[in-house]
């Protein structure tokens, strides 16, 4: 098992004054990422939102008198490490709740341990359907993987009318949950799906598929995948001379992407969770002080990780305590909740938020405002 990766109070680090919120007995949240291995640069990015949103916490006075602190583990991209520190952080170290900051994955190696211990649990990113579905102490902040699917299928067939899609699908449940719901959505909007083809995560080599693509000769390719395999394929597409429209989802939503795919990003469209165009207050705030926190700009799994932290501090909140029933029932009733992420109208029966979808597009090297799709309008099964 990977060891503890560090216990964040964060108070002396932030110059925090008054004597009673540093003495008092500290609320202890669980929190485990991808910290190492191939999805190291996202877990990265989860954990530095949440840490943005403890020291917002406590710089404010903490929870009901006390502070928050992280409780960290490196799930190591591993469904078995990952349910090995779900039971640590539940067994050893006595959290009131545990936040996945990783993948669908090892989400659902961690999140059933949780219902089975009774302790609330949050998936800050992962959009598998099936994770929320394990029981009534799951909850998730991204967007369902359904939903992202759909909004997927309207904004390519409803608002940029492009009825010919080649679809890459990653082959992993992140990938197959998005692709399903896009298909279904897409070909009852009238969309034709001309090629349809899965790859494996870690591919590099994406110059047999881009000769389906031309073959095919989609009006748009709808392309899952991660940042690694995101910049690897828009770069190649481009550098074939395709020039068809890439939308990508929010595996595409990170500076690394940027950086790795260079000019061949520009015009790419992802379906996400951050506006960073936004002009809400909490959006803003956010994103300067993650890049102060960070280093480097926010991304989609920093701002569901930062909500996701937020969410179980209200639910304490608004419970009056720790106490775990009260925890999740509070949860389950909040409403116009303002996440960085989008406001959050209110959460599904099934414990999904539901919220407006974000649509950015690469312009200038910078993910910025292109549209914006809310959950509500979609026609959901």
């Amino acid at each position: 098992m990977k060891h503890l990766v560090r216990v964040l109070a964060l108070l002396g680090i932030m110059g925090i004054s008054g004597a009673a919120l540093a003495q008092a007995d500290p609320i202890r949240i669980g929190f485990f990422a991808p910290l190492t291995g191939p999805a190291a640069a996202d877990g990265e990015s989860a954990l530095n939102g949440a840490e943005v949103a403890v020291m917002a916490l406590n710089e404010a006075g903490g929870v009901l008198g006390r502070p928050i602190e992280l409780v960290v583990y490196d799930d190591a991209f591993s469904p078995d490490e990952a349910a090995n520190v779900t039971r640590r952080l539940i067994e050893q170290d006595d959290v009131v709740a545990v936040i996945s900051g990783s993948y669908s994955f090892t989400t659902r190696a961690g999140a059933p341990i949780a219902q089975q211990n009774g302790v609330p649990f949050v998936a800050a990113y992962a959009v598998h359907p099936s994770i929320t579905g394990v029981g009534e102490y799951v909850f998730r902040m991204g967007t369902l993987a359904t939903t992202q699917g759909a909004a997927g299928a309207d904004l390519v067939a409803n608002r940029l009318g492009l009825m010919r899609a080649a679809v890459l699908i990653v082959d992993n449940d992140f990938g197959t949950s998005l692709a399903e719901s896009f298909i279904r959505h897409y070909e009852r909007l009238g969309g034709e799906v001309v090629m349809q083809e899965m790859y494996p995560l870690g591919e590099a080599d994406f110059r047999p598929l881009i000769s389906g693509i031309r073959r095919a000769d989609p009006d748009v390719i709808y392309a899952i995948g991660y940042f690694n395999e995101a910049s690897s394929f828009v770069r190649q597409l481009r550098e074939s001379g395709i020039d068809t429209q890439v939308i990508g989802q929010e595996g595409f939503d990170s500076p690394t992407f940027l950086e790795l795919a260079g000019d061949t990003a520009e015009g790419v469209i992802i379906t996400t969770e951050l506006n960073r165009d936004s002009e809400r207050a909490v959006v803003q705030d956010f994103l300067a002080a993650y890049l102060e926190h960070a280093g480097q700009p926010a991304d989609a799994v920093s701002a569901t990780s930062h909500d996701a932290v937020l969410l179980v501090a209200e639910a304490i909140r608004l419970a009056g305590s720790t106490d775990p029933v009260a925890m999740i029932e509070a949860m389950a009733g909040i409403t116009d909740f303002q996440a960085v992420s989008g406001p959050i109208h209110e959460f599904s029966d099934t414990r999904d938020a539901v919220r407006p979808v974000a649509i950015q597009i690469v312009e200038g090297g910078e993910f910025h405002f292109f549209d914006e799709i809310d959950e509500r309008e979609l026609e959901l099964e």
